[in-house]
């Protein structure tokens, strides 16, 4: 079977996943969700300075959940048993033993933008877009990102984004801070450039540095927060506005 998720330890001492599924936007398929995990996994057992998350493609670096796998017709439970597996993928990213670097080589909607905030910082390319978009598909994020945008950004401006499921441009982003840098197209390419400042760092600096910031996290008691957050997201499943608009997605 093809992996759609890979992970390749660097020369300069930092490794990479690789979300490789061009052809549906990288969007997250079951096998993708257990494939994400084995590839954190490896990851921590590496003495890596820093972990990049990026993906194929130009345009995105990750649509959400693969609906055609996550349809509309499941009960709660199901849709829970579901989710889950990719909130802990997203606790595993949070708690990363050194800083979580997210490479958004393109726009980001619903789960993909719960995977980048996740992640420690956000790069993206200039033109990029991104959508907390799952109110409109009458639910809440349900890999439990929701709850970790309130701690990444202001939380008035989390709870309106969140309740407008609006699609949002990088420069906007960034000066709301869930963009911390944004790069133009033809300075993309030249990843090592990009990474410099994070290459530049000593392996011990970056265990430091995650520690601390883990500490303002209280990532422990985040967890549980994430997994009401899916819970919730589980019980919004069964409505008749998530069905709705699950099979106009579909029926496209």
């Amino acid at each position: 079977m093809e992996k759609h998720i890979t992970y390749t330890p660097h020369q300069k001492n930092y490794g990479e996943i690789y979300l490789n599924r061009p052809e549906k936007h990288n969007a997250i398929s079951k096998q993708m969700t257990e494939e994400f995990m084995r590839c954190i996994l490896e990851a921590k057992k590496d003495a890596i300075k820093f972990l990049v998350i990026t993906g194929a493609g130009e345009k995105m670096f990750c649509s959400g959940g693969d609906l055609t796998s996550l349809h509309g017709n499941l009960s709660s439970d199901e849709a829970f048993n579901h989710l889950y597996p990719m909130k802990e993928v997203l606790a595993e990213i949070m708690t990363f033993p050194v800083p979580v670097i997210c490479l958004l080589n393109g726009g980001a909607l619903g789960g993909g933008c719960e995977i980048a905030t996740a992640c420690d910082l956000r790069i993206a390319k200039e033109g990029s877009k991104f959508g907390f978009v799952q109110s409109k598909l009458g639910i809440v994020p349900g890999w439990g990102g929701g709850t970790l945008l309130y701690e990444k950004v202001e939380p008035s401006f989390a709870f309106q984004w969140l309740l407008e499921g609006t699609v949002l441009e990088a420069p906007y982003l960034k000066e709301r801070g869930w963009i911390q840098h944004i790069v133009a197209d033809e300075e993309w390419k030249n990843t090592e450039k990009l990474l410099e400042p994070y290459i530049s760092k000593s392996y011990e600096q970056m265990k430091v540095l995650k520690k601390q910031f883990k500490k303002k996290l209280s990532s422990i008691g985040l967890s549980s927060v994430m997994a009401e957050e899916v819970r919730n997201c589980a019980i919004l499943w069964e409505s008749e506005e998530h069905i709705q608009a699950v099979n106009k997605f579909l029926t496209r």
